[in-house]
């Protein structure tokens, strides 16, 4: 009832003494067992791994397409709302009076190079040229794909994936994390979202099956940002001339340069891990955004800078204007090969449903992630830092850059240079076009130290964070074999399918992993918004919600 104080502790049990100390050993060991029957079965019999995932992936795709849809634009909704409505908006996640641990820079470093900061560097270039081709208006026939009247249509699809939509699965997660741990002192873990709904039951089972969908979830969604990661960074040493070893006869990466690729990030990851967020974390993400910055400048004064900025201006408002019809309508097959209708579906399901999986599945790592470097700052605050600004730059990143891809590819400069590379190799190709055989290696190399400093921070982050639900949201860097053996049981998995099945196993084992987590923060969006509505009706009736020793 909202005239008792909410509930304001949430013990969970945890060993004490031996391997596992201070570890919840249902939800640990039944994580490691999940994720390495994973491992053994991919590595153990790999046709068999690839068909079911496929045959997986596929029932997904033709089923449960609408839900991922419209269960982003949910967590959209909910995110605006809260942060829009005075009552919520100004709340503290945290006691009233604290305040944030991290300077702004820092806070949105840490954020941006933990979410997402991989994807773009493939991305950024790889997404406006595709779309470039072909996409929805496209496939209707309301434009013509490769030409000029197509260039506003690229960015306003690139732009649906990559701005409010993705990072509101963040921000969702977070807040409910945030508010729930920090203002009632619940542990920094999945399950403590819930508590309006479920109450003291998460204690037992129920809370540790929320907690071991969230960590399964999390091994999928990173495995996913690290595989391309991985062959963009074998992409980029092939480059600047680690040698031909790195690369099969059709370009992609071979397995021998997997595993270099894989010991290099998740070796300094682990080391990173074990110094904890204040340390490494928070080094590394300001080198992050400190290339990032350096790489963005070079494009505007190097780059097609007068394109990218209309293309920037001009995407944002179609955008905008379009974001209701892109973000709730769904398109069917309709049995027909080769229709406008199934290849619509098809579209969707490769890029917005792939997406949306990818985020949701990314969510409890970005989430908890995000809650934990948060504190202190309004919820208002904190809605604005964590979807808004990302999102711009996102849409920055991917006009400037992916702008001059296409500029080029236009004006006939590039040729086929471009468009003809695999999309792990476009950013490279592009600056041989751009720039002369020595100046290209430079910027590749830059680009290599920057994609590296970004997978060692997603990887690291990724696992302290499993390690924090494991231990029942404790939030130390404890626990070194248990850091060893998730950095490992990521290394493996990504190996394991890239090597069984490319990205393409990845992705599909990544849908499949988020669908069980997508439904865990549907309850959270509803969770969050009873409990900060009671949380109102409280303080109106001087009820002490906040957490007090």
């Amino acid at each position: 009832m909202a005239k008792t104080p909410p509930l304001m502790e949430l013990p969970i049990k945890t060993a004490e003494g031996g391997f596992y100390d201070g570890f919840s050993k249902d939800v640990t060991v039944t994580a490691k067992i999940l994720v390495g029957a994973l491992i053994i079965w991919a590595v153990a019999f790999p046709d068999n791994a690839a068909s079911v995932l496929g045959s997986l992936n596929s029932f997904l795709l033709a089923n449960f397409a609408t839900w991922y849809i419209w269960v982003v634009a949910f967590f959209i909704i909910v995110c605006i709302l809260l942060a829009i409505m005075p009552a919520s908006g100004r709340l503290t996640l945290g006691l009233p009076e604290d305040k944030p641990e991290f300077s702004n820079f820092s806070w949105f470093s840490m954020m941006f190079g933990a979410g997402i900061g991989i994807g773009m560097l493939t991305f950024a270039t790889a997404e406006p040229i595709y779309h470039f081709a072909t996409n929805p208006d496209v496939i209707m026939g309301d434009a013509e794909g490769s030409s000029a009247e197509n260039v506003r249509n690229a960015y306003k699809w690139s732009f649906l994936h990559w701005g409010i939509g993705a990072w509101a699965c963040y921000a969702l997660v977070g807040l409910a994390l945030a508010y729930f741990s920090y203002r009632r002192n619940l542990p920094l873990t999945i399950r403590s979202a819930l508590v309006p709904l479920f109450g003291k039951s998460l204690s037992g089972t129920l809370g540790h099956v929320v907690d071991i969908v969230a960590v399964v979830a999390t091994v999928l969604g990173v495995s996913q940002t690290l595989g391309f990661g991985v062959n963009q960074f074998v992409a980029g040493i092939h480059r600047i001339g680690f040698g031909d070893w790195l690369l099969r006869e059709d370009g992609s990466a071979s397995t021998a340069a997997i595993i270099f690729a894989l010991l290099v990030i998740m070796g300094a990851s682990t080391l990173s891990a074990l110094s904890g967020v204040g340390k490494g974390i928070k080094w590394l993400s300001n080198i992050n955004m400190g290339l990032s910055f350096f790489l963005l400048a070079f494009f505007l004064i190097f780059g097609s800078t007068f394109f990218g900025l209309q293309a920037l201006f001009v995407g944002i408002f179609d955008y905008l204007i379009n974001l209701p019809s892109m973000m709730f309508t769904v398109w069917r097959a309709d049995g027909v090969e080769d229709s406008v209708a199934t290849q619509l579906a098809g579209w969707q399901g490769g890029w917005s449903v792939f997406y949306w999986a990818w985020w949701i599945a990314f969510a409890p790592f970005v989430g908890v992630f995000l809650a934990r470097i948060s504190r202190g700052r309004t919820v208002r605050e904190y809605v604005l830092g964590a979807i808004i600004i990302p999102s711009v730059m996102c849409f920055v990143w991917f006009a400037i850059v992916g702008g001059t891809a296409i500029d080029l590819s236009l004006n006939g400069d590039a040729g086929d240079a471009i468009t003809g590379a695999g999309a792990e190799s476009q950013l490279f190709a592009m600056l041989d076009v751009m720039l002369s055989s020595g100046l290209a290696w430079v910027m590749a190399l830059i680009v290599v130290i920057l994609l590296l400093t970004y997978l060692v921070t997603s990887a690291d982050s990724a696992v302290l964070i499993v390690n924090t639900i494991n231990s029942g949201g404790d939030e130390g860097p404890k626990g070194r074999p248990h850091i060893l053996f998730w950095g490992a049981a990521l290394a493996l998995v990504v190996g394991a399918l890239l090597v069984i099945g490319g990205l393409g196993a990845i992705q599909t084992a990544m849908v499949i992993g988020a669908l069980p987590f997508s439904f865990v923060m549907l309850l959270m969006g509803f969770a969050v918004i009873k409990g900060i509505w009671r949380d109102a009706i409280r303080e109106k009736n001087g009820v002490e919600s906040v957490y007090r020793e």
